[in-house]
């Protein structure tokens, strides 16, 4: 839509991230306000007039997840009530997504719930990164443009790893449901691949690890597309070293980071954890020494400019499957 006015507008989820989207394409933040009502309900007021505007919304469900995506909503549902010509929600996490299918009795597809809300608000396209699964683009019926962390990491891993230390590095996969995710960098870094098998005992905490793959006198590197409590993170680790590895490194996309998970990090055999800024860190996790962030606002704001401009996106995906 590029005979409109592109306008950005962001919510409270992660104003520094949505400050350099801005400050890549040459443009600022539009004015919103986003206030309480004083028994906790969200009012929000555009402070812009956006009738007949190309908006793009920054905002996703990071923690606090209710209190974000109650937000994402009602500023949609504020923008389209505004008459903006088209709304399209960057969400640089998706929440809610862990639970996309119905694998136990009485259970919900929060997933597809979240999507359902987001096309019921108002929003017109969805632009995010790194969902927990790929399927989750189905459940919205409206355009997804799907982006890969992978292709902010290898451009950092190629530096960190050059070739000649490469030779003793391999990919592994802390579950087998992330296999295909660490297969991609694999093959692009041209590495070996190892899998911990995580399978349950017999009740809610108890798990058996299993190895699969040559680890040992090899420097490892852990994929995976997001870290909560990091205790898979940690286990898995543990079960490596326990193996023979030397380093052991890992890339996440997504850094939730909940409960004790940063203390867990320290304490562990994690050398480094790379991760990305589509969730805020908090104090411990930002003063860790073992944390490092490699930033998404280059690729979301060149996402953002394409899709306004209505030229392929494809160069994106440079690193995807």
């Amino acid at each position: 839509m590029k005979d409109h006015e592109l306008m950005l507008f962001s919510g409270n989820a992660n104003p520094a991230l949505s400050d350099q989207i801005a400050g890549y394409l040459g443009m600022k933040v539009s004015a919103s306000e986003v206030e309480r009502f004083p028994e906790g309900e969200i009012s929000v007021q555009i402070g812009e007039h956006v009738r007949g505007a190309d908006v793009f919304l920054i905002q996703g469900t990071s923690p606090p997840p209710n209190e974000n995506m109650m937000e994402l909503l009602i500023m949609i549902d504020a923008l389209k009530r505004a008459s903006a010509a088209r709304i399209t929600a960057v969400l640089p996490f998706y929440g809610y997504a862990r639970q996309d299918r119905k694998d136990r009795p009485r259970v919900p597809i929060t997933a597809k719930l979240v999507a359902n809300l987001i096309v019921a608000a108002g929003a017109d396209r969805v632009l995010t990164i790194d969902l927990h699964t790929a399927q989750i683009q189905g459940f919205f019926d409206i355009p997804v443009d799907h982006l890969y962390g992978a292709v902010v990491f290898l451009r950092e891993l190629e530096k960190v790893f050059p070739p000649p230390v490469r030779s003793d590095l391999v990919a592994l996969s802390p579950d087998v449901g992330g296999i295909k995710l660490a297969n991609h960098f694999a093959r692009h870094l041209n590495l070996p691949l190892a899998i911990v098998d995580k399978r349950r005992k017999g009740g809610a905490v108890t798990e058996a690890f299993n190895l699969i793959g040559q680890v040992e006198d090899k420097n490892i590197l852990i994929i995976d597309d997001l870290v909560s409590t990091a205790t898979s993170l940690v286990k898995a680790a543990a079960i490596l070293k326990e193996n023979g590895a030397r380093e052991i490194h890992a890339a996440v996309t997504h850094p939730v980071l909940a409960a004790d998970s940063v203390a867990a990090i320290e304490n562990s055999h994690l050398k480094t954890l790379w991760v990305t800024d589509t969730i805020p860190l908090g104090d411990k996790a930002a003063s860790s020494s073992k944390i490092k962030v490699v930033s998404v606002a280059p690729l979301l704001g060149e996402a953002i400019r394409k899709i306004h401009e209505d030229t392929p996106i494809s160069i994106l995906f440079e690193h995807s499957e």
